[in-house]
């Protein structure tokens, strides 16, 4: 049986707020923006993950106080790149740290204005085996994209 985490509640206290980090700041793509009755949530994705976050105003998003998601990670191809590209955008992302020379050794963090805290994780090997495919990628969007 396959387990896939596929979105992870990130506590905000200013939905507004935190959808411009994440899309502008961060480059998450924003799915969707949605209003049912007196809640609000959205979900947005990193480029090329299969895992979302969400945030929002239903119940199961109000049980943490914004801020308190510490240390869930991303992972690059390249931390020098995500780096400089997040510090472009105004992110304040914390220095490279390499704990271990080889693969996957290579951190470095940021937190987003709530405080909830993200460690990027270099692995090389995704710039070459990506876990979506980029040809996937591709042709999902085209999918979503394709008038019903």
């Amino acid at each position: 049986m396959d387990w896939t985490l596929e979105v992870v509640i990130v506590p905000v206290s200013d939905l507004d707020r935190a959808i411009e980090f994440y899309r502008d700041r961060v480059g998450f793509e924003l799915d969707h923006d949605t209003h049912a009755g007196p809640h609000r949530f959205v979900q947005l994705t990193p480029p090329g993950s299969g895992c979302s976050i969400v945030m929002g105003t239903l119940p199961a998003q109000s049980e943490m106080a914004p801020g308190s998601l510490k240390g869930v990670q991303l992972v690059v191809a390249d931390a020098e790149a995500a780096r400089a590209e997040l510090v472009a955008r105004g992110v304040d992302a914390g220095p490279i740290q390499v704990i271990d020379p080889r693969d996957g050794g290579t951190f470095f963090g940021f937190a987003d204005p709530d405080g909830n805290s993200w460690a990027v994780q270099q692995i090389r090997t995704r710039g070459e085996r990506p876990l979506i495919p980029h040809e996937a990628r591709q042709r999902f969007g085209a999918e979503q994209d394709a008038p019903a």
